[in-house]
């Protein structure tokens, strides 16, 4: 396809990203970068937040899983939406009755400084790896499967994407991303669709011939019962997508920031009700789309990639499919990594200004120029680490990075289920070390059990990793007479 016109088609999209943050960014001022005066439209936010959770990964990723699970991950999609329950009816009700922006200042308010600052350091810790991760993901596909031939080098790449989504997001902040994630996510759903009317026109298929395809498709497997240390077992998978919602969503200052822009509780659980139960269609759709890829390859008699994530790009980028379709992942693949990238920058300048730098105890004027200071200097590090990743690269480091975001909200949970559920006191100083320990020791018996039997550890290691640190502030604490800041509904 002509290098013209993907410039032109990025540059379009990026105007209209900008022109929505010029009209959302008006009057913008800490208050509104940080909660959006706490005046958002409940479904224009639960619309939104789907492109968010659905990052660049996600959307090449899941149809690609179809190769090597099956549709097993429909098991975790369904424990999805029992986590999003949870955060309706425990965290959300606890947040607003409390009036917070950063979520981590609850810790403050139940156990003392050190917990406060430690929640917020592995928040840090985490979203930064994990949303660098993701966005080095997307570059890459961009450089090697459209841009490199025309000698665009990939540090451009990173710094044009970089620089446009600071562009946008520095003067509105969480106000420019409920509009910005709204128009991203219809992109993405439009490319989606779009993608799969596709596949069906050129494999000839009506929506019986769909179903018929999936049926004697050798990947329609969505449960797996009977081998319990297979990873995809159905307990596993459903109380993991339970748990990884209650984690990187409930408990996630990127997630829960536009939430609780909503204008009350009630409104918020509306969001994340809606928000939760589509993630069901989407994902199965991605599946869906996974599956119909595999026929094609076969019928066109084209050889299958070796990993899973190269399968849609494949067809979508390389103009198997058409220019249209073409131009459509572009605009997609983009959509899905500004969605996720955006928030969670503006998160971890929220994170950073309110509990680190506690900008709220400051003069107004030097908290904006500490705000705008700190979105600028987290963008640069954004940049920084996605070009680690490409100097280092190594496939099993990006792995190993996706591991250590799956152990840094297990502390997290301990912290928070220990805070909900009991009234007992722990000393402030104990918990850094504790949730420390919690992962070392979560590694240590992940390598004894699987040396030891066959059995196959999967995201579970984040509830044992929660339990552990939960069991550690149990054994150091002491019964607490005076009120404590419990769940309350």
């Amino acid at each position: 396809m002509n290098l013209f016109y993907i410039l032109i088609t990025l540059l379009a999209y990026f105007c209209v990203l900008l022109i929505i943050s010029r009209i959302t960014g008006r009057r913008g001022d800490n208050n509104s970068f940080f909660s959006a005066n706490r005046s958002s439209t409940w479904y224009v936010v639960s619309f939104g937040m789907i492109g968010t959770s659905l990052s660049g990964v996600s959307f090449v990723s899941v149809p690609g899983m179809v190769m090597s699970i099956d549709m097993t991950y429909m098991q975790t999609v369904f424990g999805f939406f029992v986590g999003y329950v949870v955060i309706s009816h425990l965290l959300l009700p606890l947040y607003y009755r409390l009036k917070l922006t950063s979520i981590y200042t609850y810790l403050g308010l139940r156990f003392g400084t050190c917990s406060y600052k430690t929640g917020a350091a592995f928040f840090l810790l985490s979203k930064l790896l994990g949303a660098a991760t993701r966005l080095y993901i997307v570059c890459i596909i961009l450089h090697e499967l459209l841009l490199r031939h025309y000698h665009i080098p990939f540090v451009a790449i990173v710094g044009a994407i970089v620089l446009f989504i600071w562009l946008y997001t520095y003067r509105g902040g969480i106000r420019t991303l409920v509009w910005t994630d709204t128009f991203q996510t219809f992109c993405l759903i439009a490319t989606l669709l779009l993608i799969l009317f596709e596949a069906c026109h050129q494999l000839g298929l009506n929506w019986n011939g769909v179903l018929q395809a999936i049926s004697e498709s050798q990947h329609d497997r969505v449960f797996v019962f009977d081998d319990w240390n297979n990873r995809q077992h159905f307990v596993k998978q459903f109380l993991s997508g339970a748990f990884i919602t209650i984690v990187m969503t409930g408990l996630d200052q990127d997630m829960m920031q536009k939430n609780l822009t909503c204008r009350n509780l009630r409104e918020a659980r509306r969001n994340m009700y809606c928000y939760g139960f589509s993630f069901i269609p989407i994902n199965a759709l991605l599946l869906v789309l996974g599956i119909l890829l595999l026929a094609l390859s076969s019928q066109q008699h084209l050889a299958l990639p070796m990993a899973g994530d190269a399968l849609l790009p494949i067809f979508a980028a390389q103009g198997l499919m058409g220019p249209i379709v073409q131009v459509c992942f572009t605009i997609g693949i983009i959509a899905a990594a500004f969605s996720s990238a955006d928030s969670s920058l503006t998160a971890l300048t929220t994170c950073f200004c309110i509990d680190m730098l506690e900008v709220g105890k400051r003069p107004i004027r030097q908290a904006n120029r500490y705000r705008k200071i700190t979105h600028v200097a987290i963008s640069l590090v954004f940049a920084v680490v996605i070009l680690g990743f490409k100097a280092v690269n190594d496939s099993s480091v990006i792995d190993a990075l996706f591991v250590l975001a799956s152990y840094t909200y297990g502390p997290l949970l301990g912290l928070f289920a220990f805070g909900l559920f009991t009234s007992r006191q722990v000393s402030d100083c104990v918990v850094p070390i504790l949730c420390v320990m919690s992962p070392v020791l979560c590694i240590c018996v992940k390598q004894i059990i699987t040396m030891c039997t066959h059995y196959e550890f999967g995201y579970e290691i984040l509830m044992l990793n929660g339990l552990f640190t939960f069991v550690g502030l149990f054994l150091c604490s002491r019964p607490h007479q005076t009120q404590s800041i419990t769940f309350s509904s």
